[in-house]
């Protein structure tokens, strides 16, 4: 994908109305339209008053204007900030004018694009524009935050390096066959491919707690009828989100809700009670239920403490186990303790997490949230944690299977042009994460998916 040439402009702050506006300028022809706007040739990096004026010399508005010159903008390029006041019509108004003029409304995530291509960040950091805007919590911000600084992809790099080195070394070795000495036999090789593994292992720990991050927990509240669902899911989220009576089937639909736990978000589907029934509009409450068992990451299977002493023998608990698919992402919880007195706790029935709680005194909720945590394999970090992508990861294990490949290559083969080969390939890996080897349909699906005016 080639540096662009042209000149673009968008809107930068959220549509609708507020108190200020910021129209965000990039390309070329960037200082000669703020000339034409404004009659006054602005000073790089310093906020100047100014009033904008249409081709017929029409007040558009009033406001302040700021000159970033090439290279030292967000871009790369020449870029103009025009801050006027946030009235959609205003800013629809300037917008055209300058289209008039000669520049082209920006695609969605058209500015991160060009900085990406004019070399003032990488993939990762581009990525990390987006993640921090859509951050769910403060964790995701603080992570988001570090990938933007370049925490990610200064570990990558160094990663990329001791490959090179590496790979620097055994091709050397190939070179000179003639020799004497076996340098692939050398334990420098094995401690040096050990270190990358290493390295590697912990960069994809943390890829995965990015991950979470990023992508959340969608979770399904599913159970029989008057078990307690609707009560959890009150009580996960801090207020009555879901209606609550002693009347089964209460809930008749999907009842979705957002929230965050530990910093993890959570999207949490409440569902009709799963049972036998000849109600119309019952039945399609639990066909739409059942369905939504399938699409979830995690399944939370509440049963009645007070009335289901042995879960193991529960019909609902049987269904869940007969399908691997589904019990291998089921949390059993059983809720109404505070009806016999028992005391909350978490154990392992048939394999799989079980947590003791009450939704209505809340007592059990904490080891709920590090059962959650563990279902998502999230373990925040306040420190060195960063945010990843599906993408990323998908990466990373590319590389560690390459690596894992060059190992076998160097203790079992002694294949110096194989494992050479392995290496080159988990360079490869690595180089996608931060955009050195990315192809122009990836960048367009990854921006595409930033909002306008980033």
């Amino acid at each position: 994908m080639a540096a662009a040439t042209d000149t673009i402009c968008a809107l930068a702050t959220p549509a609708g109305k507020g108190g200020v506006g910021i129209i965000r300028v990039s390309g070329p022809a960037s200082l000669a339209l703020c000339q034409q706007l404004t009659k006054i040739v602005p000073k790089p990096r310093h906020a100047q008053f100014a009033s904008f004026t249409d081709a017929h010399g029409q007040l558009l508005d009033q406001g302040l204007i700021l000159y970033f010159q090439t290279p030292r903008s967000f871009t790369g390029e020449d870029v103009i900030e025009l801050h006027i006041h946030g009235s959609p019509v205003v800013a629809d108004l300037i917008l055209a004018q300058l289209i008039a003029w000669g520049a082209r409304a920006a695609r969605p995530g058209e500015f991160s694009e060009r900085a990406f291509l004019n070399d003032k960040l990488d993939l990762a950091q581009a990525e990390a524009i987006a993640d921090l805007i859509d951050s769910a919590s403060a964790t995701a911000a603080r992570y988001a935050l570090r990938s933007l600084r370049g925490d990610f992809s200064n570990a990558v790099n160094a990663l990329v390096a001791e490959l090179t080195n590496l790979r620097v070394y055994v091709e050397a070795a190939i070179d000179f066959p003639d020799e004497d000495v076996d340098f692939l036999a050398e334990d420098s090789v094995k401690n040096r491919l050990n270190a990358l593994e290493k390295n590697l292992d912990t960069l994809l720990k943390q890829a995965k707690q990015g991950v979470s991050l990023h992508e959340g927990l969608h979770l399904v509240l599913a159970g029989a009828p008057n078990v307690g669902k609707s009560s959890l899911l009150n009580a996960l989220a801090g207020f009555e989100r879901a209606i609550v009576t002693d009347i089964p089937g209460t809930t008749r639909d999907l009842l979705d809700s957002q929230l965050t736990l530990r910093g993890l978000p959570i999207h949490i589907t409440d569902t009709a009670g799963l049972h036998d029934s000849n109600d119309p509009v019952e039945k399609e409450g639990i066909r739409r239920a059942r369905q939504a068992l399938t699409q979830a990451d995690g399944i939370l299977l509440v049963m009645d403490a007070s009335v289901s002493p042995s879960p193991e023998h529960h019909p609902l608990w049987q269904e869940l186990l007969a399908d691997p698919a589904l019990a291998n992402k089921t949390l059993l919880v059983l809720n109404k303790i505070d009806l016999r007195n028992l005391s909350a706790g978490r154990s392992i029935i048939n394999g799989r997490p079980c947590v003791q709680l009450s939704a209505l005194t809340k007592q059990g909720l904490d080891l709920l949230t590090d059962a959650l945590c563990d279902l998502a394999g999230f373990a925040p970090q306040e420190e060195g944690g960063f945010m990843a992508r599906r993408r990323h990861l998908s990466a990373l294990l590319a590389a560690s299977a390459a690596l894992a490949r060059a190992r076998l290559q160097l203790d079992t083969f002694r294949a110096g042009e194989l494992m050479a080969e392995d290496l080159r390939t988990a360079q490869d890996a690595l180089g996608e994460i931060t955009g050195k080897l990315t192809s122009d349909d990836l960048l367009g699906e990854i921006f595409g998916s930033f909002c306008i005016g980033k």
